[in-house]
């Protein structure tokens, strides 16, 4: 078996594993806002109690018994152990996609090197080299500047993620330090991207919300660096 025969394999598992960590995520959410709003009702009432008792004055401001009940306590402990689990069940999904990632990459590369040794080899014989576009950029999803697709999705982890996790969560996973850059903004790639068609551009991909887009661009797209280099060529 090659190694991309083996990669799509695993990869073609990896929706059932990250669909089924997401359900759990889900199902943790839901507990832990049963618990939350149980024990803000709690507190309230306590809270409540506590004012009308030192107000009767069975009960002073420093007094040592103004405090939460253990029930409310122990709530909010259980709380917290529920957020812990679902940090971890989050950071699991991240390395299942980051580790294909990884695993991608290395791919990418040794074809690249592939292809330079195939070119070297040919300019030494006087062969002519095999015809292969050179569109293959480790990290880059296999998208190259010449015929290029005009949208791509993120990497797997970042769109998977934003899809599969509920409303409201704000998870801050850790980020793979060489997963490429890319945009104005030099983060990673998420969501959908736009290619600047401009051959020469330095940035070449670009998040749709950094440069104001909502769908994907009709025609020829030029990001606002090239644009000004269009508009100044057009002008000689």
């Amino acid at each position: 078996m090659s190694f991309i025969e083996e990669f799509q394999a695993n990869i073609e598992a990896l929706p059932n594993h990250l669909q089924r960590k997401y359900a759990l995520l889900r199902d943790l959410d839901k507990s832990l806002q049963g618990v939350q709003t149980q024990n803000e009702q709690r507190c309230d009432k306590e809270i409540e109690d506590m004012i009308q008792r030192i107000k009767a004055g069975n009960v002073t401001p420093d007094s040592s018994l103004i405090k939460f009940s253990d029930d409310a306590l122990d709530e909010q402990k259980h709380a917290i152990r529920i957020a812990d689990e679902k940090v971890a069940l989050a950071s699991q999904a991240y390395d299942l996609v980051d580790a294909h990632i990884q695993q991608l990459d290395q791919y990418l590369k040794k074809f690249d090197e592939d292809l330079r040794r195939e070119r070297d080899t040919a300019v030494v014989t006087g062969a002519p080299a095999t015809t292969v576009e050179n569109n293959v950029k480790s990290g880059r999803s296999g998208e190259g500047k010449g015929g290029r697709k005009k949208t791509r999705l993120a990497t797997a982890a970042a769109a998977t993620a934003t899809a599969a996790t509920p409303s409201g969560m704000d998870l801050d996973l850790p980020v793979d330090p060489n997963e490429p850059t890319y945009c104005f903004c030099n983060q990673v790639s998420y969501g959908e991207m736009v290619a600047c068609d401009n051959p020469n551009c330095k940035i070449e991909w670009f998040h749709y919300g950094c440069v104001g887009l909502k769908e994907q661009p009709k025609g020829k797209w030029f990001c606002a660096d090239c644009a000004g280099t269009q508009k100044k060529r057009k002008g000689k």
